[in-house]
């Protein structure tokens, strides 16, 4: 695990997007074994948040978050990536706590976690829904983000 200076750490929200490196956020995607993004479909679906977060270490992006929301009542966190170099650093922890900040006065916050990432957000104070629902976009979905059928 690299050393991290935390003095060095930029949070920077709502930057121009523009000036990101979307090859290099579509290659934070693949490290973390989600689904390969399209760099102008990536940077499209972040023009379209009312929040976005990069965190930069020494110039280079090494975590990044953003929401999908109304602007108002509702508001999802999506996209809540930290390169695998710097996990376990506390980066994921300040990345949800920053954007959430910003979500004080809306009605429903939500996320839908990774695989097994469920343990962490908790430990932050989120609670497991009892009324969400998926609509599952192939059998993937359908493991990883829904609960057994029983008969």
């Amino acid at each position: 695990m690299p050393h991290l200076d935390k003095d060095k750490l930029v949070f920077t929200f709502n930057p121009n997007l523009d000036n990101i490196d979307w090859t290099h956020i579509c290659s934070m995607f693949y490290n973390v074994n989600w689904r390969t993004r399209v760099e102008e479909e990536i940077k499209l679906a972040f023009s379209n948040s009312s929040i976005t977060l990069f965190v930069y270490y020494e110039e280079q992006i090494i975590a990044f978050g953003r929401t999908i929301d109304d602007g108002r009542y509702y508001a999802q966190l999506g996209d809540i990536i930290v390169d695998p170099a710097y996990q376990g650093l506390g980066l994921g922890k300040s990345l949800v706590t920053k954007i959430n900040e910003k979500l004080e006065n809306y009605h429903f916050v939500t996320l839908t976690a990774a695989p097994g990432k469920g343990d962490f957000y908790t430990s932050l104070g989120w609670k497991k829904q009892t009324t969400a629902f998926i609509w599952p976009q192939g059998p993937k979905q359908l493991r990883q983000h829904t609960e057994p059928e029983t008969e």
